[in-house]
């Protein structure tokens, strides 16, 4: 089977539809699938809903949808350096549902394992509770979390065999691996694909079995925030 696609339309072609749920990989601007974010935007899709640590800035990553309307509501853990994000939730455009950092990422890996729910003691007392089941264990309260199970799950990774065997570099490795594995249909845009064989098997982070589409492509690494010492 192959897996290599020469583009990022090409890659989404026949998987893209409205009303989609889409697991993105990411943390601030680092290991963002910037080709996959342009390509479904000029798809021009819409009502999307995302799960992603972040919404990127106004630019660039998810952002870039948030500007053309596109995205319905975000499942995320931060939603800070993004002015447009915030225009349209405090207006009432954009759906949110707050997750910590740490439920988030579990709930994704949940849904790449098959499991339904997990209990967990984070949120417990807080708007993050309200309306979730409640169970005790041994004399401490938790709340119940569902897994997500994406229609799409788009990542990046640093480098990958043509079967999809990927190794992700320092922190873009982040929510990549646990958004990969959720989604229905992964696709992933790598740096460099190699013969299968060439990565050492006990680096990889991704094994290729949830990998079906894979593109190679030029990425933007940009810097989020900068602080330099002022000069002497």
């Amino acid at each position: 089977m192959n897996k290599i696609y020469p583009n990022a339309a090409a890659a989404l072609d026949g998987i893209l539809h409205d009303d989609m749920l889409i697991a993105a990989g990411g943390f601030g601007l680092c290991g963002i699938p910037e080709l996959l974010l342009d390509a479904i935007r000029d798809a021009g899709v819409k009502n999307l809903t995302f799960a992603s640590n972040n919404a990127g800035v106004d630019d660039f990553g998810i952002g870039i949808l948030l500007q053309t309307k596109q995205v319905r509501k975000m499942m995320a853990s931060y939603v800070g350096e993004n002015a447009e994000f915030m225009r349209q939730y405090l207006s009432g455009e954009l759906e949110l549902e707050f997750n910590p950092q740490g439920t988030l990422a579990e709930r994704m890996r949940a849904g790449g394992a098959g499991i339904p729910g997990f209990y967990t003691k984070t949120g417990v007392g807080t708007q993050i509770a309200e309306g979730k089941e409640h169970k005790d264990f041994n004399g401490e309260t938790y709340i119940m979390e569902e897994g997500i199970f994406a229609d799409l799950s788009i990542v990046k990774a640093w480098k990958a065999d043509t079967t999809g065997n990927a190794i992700f570099r320092k922190t873009a490795r982040n929510f990549n691996p646990p958004a990969a594995m959720c989604g229905r249909i992964c696709v992933m845009e790598v740096e460099e694909i190699v013969e299968p064989g060439t990565l050492d098997p006990d680096k990889i982070h991704l094994p290729g079995i949830y990998v079906h589409r894979l593109i190679q492509g030029e990425h933007e690494k940009r810097i989020e925030k900068r602080t330099t010492r002022p000069a002497a």
